[in-house]
């Protein structure tokens, strides 16, 4: 072996192991870091209008990340405390819910002996119980985990600060250190912007647009827990094909039974609105991009929630799309466009 082969492996094998001792030193705050990213991408339309009039890169990221703090702490200082009562609320109601009922008058058939009717009754009764739980049980470890919670907003303050600022360098760096021809780069590139375009905005901004849209048909009749609700319409809006009518037909199905009228239909309104503004606008929103199929959205949502948890609904979808694109390009021949719609002219 000569001096210039020995010398390459040892290279080899020196950055094999830093690069395994980084992910290591880096890996409880990966989903954070990965978060800030996330951000940086949405907020930089914003940081860049801002830049051109300050004409500072870091008095435009400082300002940015206020708005971000503000953002944030502002409604979590004050919500929390609401939701959380709501979320009990909605526990203690849930024991007393009497579903079997007008279920029995739907489907009778359903009902005709009583083993079934006690098996029904039981498992339904199991999973409203497990769902208040789990959802009590999120609260309560924000709340235990508040000192580590914190420190990984720092992290996510500090990485989003700096992707704005240093985002242009930072991403010639990746071009640097990519394997590809310049027109391959590019390719990537534009393909890799234009999917977290359309997961981003055309999924997740847009979705909790659609739960918020829910949630003011709530409020304005008066719905109870409404705040809860709206929150998780606005998760429930995120997915794709699932979308906000998995939290507001049941609270029409509630208030009908519980003869309050106006509100039934009031209610109704403002979540066929939802509906439409997920049938029509949001695509229209995100034509003009690369439009990933929606069942690769889906598949990519709840793989992440199992595989990253809460923020697997953002990372997981992009992780498949990205895939799609590197096989594109190794392939060299466009994908077909049940998977990924191409650009429209």
């Amino acid at each position: 072996m000569d001096d210039k082969s020995y010398t390459r492996i040892t290279s080899g094998i020196i950055l094999l192991v830093l690069i395994v001792l980084a992910f290591f030193l880096i890996k409880p705050f990966l989903l954070s870091m990965i978060l800030a990213f996330i951000l940086a991408f949405i907020f930089r339309p914003l940081y860049m209008r801002l830049n051109k009039k300050v004409k500072s890169k870091g008095l435009s990221a400082t300002i940015i990340c206020i708005f971000l703090l503000i953002l944030i702490v502002i409604p979590v200082w004050f919500l929390t405390p609401i939701l959380v009562n709501q979320s009990i609320q909605i526990f203690v109601a849930s024991q007393d819910l009497d579903l079997v009922t007008p279920l029995k008058q739907l489907l009778p058939q359903l009902f005709e002996t009583e083993v079934v009717s006690s098996s029904i009754t039981t498992a339904l009764y199991s999973f409203i119980t497990k769902i208040t739980n789990s959802t009590m049980n999120a609260f309560s470890n924000l709340l235990l985990n508040f000192p580590t919670l914190f420190l990984q907003f720092l992290v996510v303050l500090f990485v989003f600060f700096f992707s704005l600022k240093d985002g242009e360098a930072l991403v010639d760096y990746i071009k640097s250190l990519l394997p590809f021809s310049k027109e391959i780069e590019k390719r990537l590139f534009k393909s890799t912007n234009d999917i977290t375009y359309s997961v981003l905005y055309g999924q997740v901004v847009l979705g909790v647009l659609q739960g918020l849209l829910v949630g003011v048909g709530l409020f304005l009749f008066g719905v109870d827990n409404a705040l809860f609700l709206t929150l998780l319409a606005c998760l429930a809006g995120i997915l794709p094909i699932i979308g906000t009518a998995v939290i507001w037909i049941p609270v029409v199905i509630y208030l009908l039974i519980s003869n309050q009228i106006g509100a039934f239909f009031g209610v109704l309104i403002f979540g066929l609105a939802s509906t439409i503004f997920e049938s029509i606008i949001k695509p229209a929103f995100v034509a003009k991009r690369t439009n990933v199929n929606s069942a690769i959205i889906l598949i990519g949502m709840v793989g992440g929630i199992f595989f990253l948890g809460a923020l697997g609904t953002v990372i997981g979808p992009l992780i498949l799309a990205y895939l799609l694109i590197i096989l594109d390009l190794y392939r060299d021949k466009k994908i077909p466009g049940a998977i990924i719609e191409p650009e429209k002219s």
